[in-house]
């Protein structure tokens, strides 16, 4: 029962950024400023809060499953898209980052929240991700465009993404063990609410605006990217995180975070660099679609 109440509250807020969009009261601008609401401000928020209660040195297990399962999507699309299709060296990337790299920033959290219970579990995803995963392949797009090439820009890009930023202090916080004092920590608290709704409710209307993929001739592509993210990923996670020993929530969690959809910041990523961005949009709505059945069905067999 507790599934399906989680389920159907994520699915109904959904629906609600959904049928805004459809009346025309959330357009694509307006859509892309919630998001950004819950990116720049919001989630930041909600980061310090839940990773600053997560006991880090307790999560080993959780951050190796996730870091194995995101190395293997990762690199099988490389090894399969460079031996089928013989793609620029930025196409390809752009292209594994979207067959490996999950949404947990924004319906990761909600997820976890709503349907494991634990939003803590979303923590090793983010953290590997934001920590280690998106710095090296913006070095490496920068040098392979020549665009913001040396130490300063890789600096600048990790000391102004503000899930970075929140993430350090939560970090900071957890192994610390300091507390922020209530001035700070209340508004921090009541900011943190917003994240959830506001990213479901982008996520909705970004459902209604976006194209229907398949038109762009990268359907070879796409379709490898998707089953690598939706089908490889989850069932590496789960053989993973077995292995590290970890059981009931915890796998539970790790499993899910590898099935969420592709982020959305990889097609922020292609346009800026101008590589994959074919790739990286329809990926990211053909997982963003599949995302959800396919956590329901992990959720009944692992919950």
């Amino acid at each position: 029962m507790d599934l399906l109440i989680g389920f159907t509250t994520i699915l109904i807020v959904i629906a609600c950024g959904a049928a805004l969009a459809h009346v025309g009261v959330l357009d694509a601008s307006s859509q892309r400023t919630l998001g950004e609401i819950a990116f720049f401000v919001a989630s930041p928020a909600l980061m310090i809060v839940v990773i600053s209660e997560v006991e880090i040195s307790g999560a080993a297990a959780n951050f190796g499953a996730s870091a194995t399962a995101l190395a293997v999507s990762f690199i099988a699309y490389a090894a399969i898209v460079r031996s089928r299709w013989k793609l620029d060296a930025g196409s390809v990337l752009i292209g594994s980052l979207s067959a490996s790299y999950a949404n947990a920033g924004n319906l990761g959290i909600a997820v976890a929240a709503f349907v494991v219970g634990d939003t803590t579990v979303v923590v090793p995803t983010l953290l590997v991700q934001m920590m280690v995963v998106q710095p090296i392949a913006l070095m490496v797009l920068d040098r392979l465009t020549g665009r913001g090439v040396g130490a300063w820009s890789t600096i600048r890009r990790l000391t102004t993404n503000p899930l970075t930023i929140a993430s350090v202090v939560g970090v900071t916080l957890a192994v610390t063990g300091w507390e922020l004092p209530r001035v700070v920590d209340s508004p921090i608290r009541l900011l943190s609410g917003l994240a959830i709704p506001a990213m479901l409710m982008s996520y909705g209307a970004a459902l209604r605006l976006s194209p229907w993929p398949g038109k762009a001739g990268h359907n070879g592509e796409m379709l490898v990217a998707t089953t690598l993210k939706m089908l490889v990923m989850p069932v590496v996670a789960w053989l993973a995180g077995m292995s590290f020993g970890l059981e009931g929530t915890a796998l539970l969690g790790v499993v899910i975070m590898a099935a969420l959809p592709t982020a959305q910041n990889i097609f922020l990523h292609a346009t800026r660099y101008r590589t994959g961005e074919d790739v990286a949009r329809e990926t990211i709505l053909v997982t963003t679609l599949c995302s959800l059945p396919v956590a329901l069905l992990i959720a009944v067999l692992l919950g």
